[in-house]
């Protein structure tokens, strides 16, 4: 199962074009896919693309896992309540947990704040082999702390002209770097709209089980939505490179938003062009330990 071409040209974001959110869907993509069948529900085909996507996604993470020549790392950032933490969960749940990660960055400690900005997601990268799975990122110091410039002051750092640039570049050197030894970065943008998020508030305020997932805080920083748009179309417009793309996916829909997140993995690995791992031991050893292993039972 393969996300069609257009599909992937429309959700990537191409170097150094503008991402234009406000004109891209939150519920679908243009390119047409998948085309519901007579008698059956799009929900219905979109979970079943998810599981195919997901049993191609256990076959190539196998395949990393087993060459051991490169790794993943996958970046999700978005909105609260765009639905991270479910895409991770219906999307990864299928992979080798041996071979897969998922590190959230909340707010950084005060041994975090010591380091540069990029410190504290360098020790979640992962090793050859493997899948990394970063909920937030080092792209929160571009993106909130845009938004927030007094949080600076907690770094010891002062806000000065240029000081964005100046970390976009940060960033794209680093991807570079892990581009150039093996890693490959992808970044997910998980567009929901303002409704939509609203939408998700009240369900989690008229759901006693699902109260422990809102905060007040989650009010305070929707009050600052159109700062956000414009910090996440700067941010996505200045890093998103060959080595290192960002996906825009339409958030509102689940079922939509999980299958094109799980083909882009699929994609992502696809590309990187792995050969079967080549067995330790030669045909003749294989043969003869088969035969001394049968030798045994008779």
């Amino acid at each position: 199962m393969k996300l069609p071409k257009a599909v992937l040209k429309e959700l990537v974001v191409a170097e150094g074009d503008d991402p234009r959110l406000a004109k891209r869907s939150t519920s679908r993509t243009e390119a047409e896919w998948p085309k519901a069948g007579k008698g059956r529900a799009a929900k219905e085909v979109l979970d079943e693309d998810l599981a195919a996507f997901k049993d191609e996604l256990e076959r190539a993470q196998l395949q990393l896992y087993a060459s051991g020549t490169h790794a993943l790392l996958l970046i999700f950032q978005a909105m609260d309540a765009a639905g991270k933490d479910g895409t991770i969960q219906h999307v990864m749940s299928g992979v080798n947990p041996q071979g897969c990660s998922v590190t959230s960055f909340k707010r950084p400690s005060d041994t975090e704040l010591r380091h540069d900005f990029l410190w504290r997601c360098t020790q979640a990268l992962p090793e050859r082999g493997h899948i990394a799975i970063f909920n937030r990122s080092y792209y929160e110091d571009v993106l909130v702390v845009r938004v927030h410039p007094e949080l600076l002051a907690d770094s010891g750092i002062d806000k000065h002209d240029g000081l964005w640039r100046e970390r976009y570049e940060d960033i794209n050197a680093f991807e570079r770097r892990l581009h150039r030894n093996g890693t490959r970065v992808v970044k997910f943008f998980l567009h929901v709209s303002k409704d939509e998020q609203r939408r998700r508030f009240l369900d989690r305020l008229d759901d006693p089980t699902k109260h422990w997932k809102f905060s007040s805080a989650d009010l305070a920083e929707r009050a600052h939505w159109d700062e956000y748009q414009t910090a996440y179309e700067k941010a996505i417009a200045a890093t998103s490179t060959k080595h290192a793309p960002w996906y825009v996916i339409p958030a509102d829909h689940k079922p939509t938003m999980r299958a094109l997140v799980a083909g882009v993995i699929v994609d992502a690995i696809d590309r990187l062009g792995l050969d079967a791992p080549r067995p330790a031991a030669s045909p003749e050893e294989l043969a003869q330990a088969r035969e001394q292993l049968l030798a045994e039972g008779s």
